[in-house]
């Protein structure tokens, strides 16, 4: 498009030009999803870990469960986190709440999380049953009923510039700050994120993510499957 010869004349464009900084940053967004994304990591929390952690909330006295999904794209992850609670976990754990809180820097892709239709394939790892219960079709969209998206709500947010007030009892960064940031912002986000979670506080990054050497505010509860514990 700009008519350039190779890399090295981008390289020298983007020194003259701070405006093609921000072009090339919008260029780099990832916004593809789908629900139950990794469905063995959803499987896992699902079964394993939260049933265990929402326990352990209850007999603290805690009303709810806080969440927070990092870069959720057009809401697939938390409106996945709110299908599992609904389906799943609410009817174990009458008495508490739920609240999720996801952010991105997208407004393109918020205004899509919070029209709350989808594809068919965005849906294609959701179980069935879940796919009637929970969605209204429309033409070709899949609509998300209004009551599973009452607990989640978006913000936009660049996590360059820092991660949103609060504290979370189950944080999901996945295949964003652990694949395409470089290492000192990456131990910067991990101790950050660290300060928002109460100890026993659970971190989920991408499947093939891992955190840097050394971050003594967590301790792995599943290698494989990229999960943590605020230590």
């Amino acid at each position: 498009m700009l008519g350039l010869p190779d890399l090295a004349a981008y390289r020298q464009r983007l020194d003259r030009n701070a405006e093609e900084w921000r072009v090339l940053d919008g260029l780099c967004r990832i916004t593809i999803s789908r629900f139950y994304r990794n469905r063995g990591v959803f499987d896992h929390l699902r079964t394993e870990v939260l049933p265990v952690h929402c326990k352990d909330l209850a007999e603290a006295g805690q009303p709810s469960l806080r969440c927070l999904s990092l870069g959720c794209c057009g809401g697939e992850e938390p409106f996945t986190l709110g299908l599992i609670w609904h389906f799943d976990l609410a009817p174990r754990f009458p008495g508490m709440g739920l609240e999720i809180l996801a952010t991105d820097s997208d407004p393109m892709s918020l205004a899509r999380a919070a029209r709350g239709c989808y594809s068919a394939s965005s849906l294609r790892d959701l179980p069935p049953e879940w796919r009637r219960a929970a969605f209204d079709v429309e033409g070709e969209d899949h609509c998300l009923r209004p009551e599973f998206r009452q607990a989640v709500r978006f913000v936009e947010q660049d996590l360059r510039d820092g991660l949103p007030a609060g504290s979370f009892h189950l944080v999901l960064c996945r295949n964003l700050v652990f694949t395409y940031f470089d290492e000192e912002r990456q131990r910067q986000c991990a101790a950050d994120l660290a300060a928002r979670m109460p100890s026993g506080g659970i971190l989920v990054l991408g499947k093939h993510e891992r955190l840097p050497p050394d971050c003594p505010e967590f301790e792995t509860v599943s290698a494989h499957l990229a999960i943590y514990r605020r230590s």
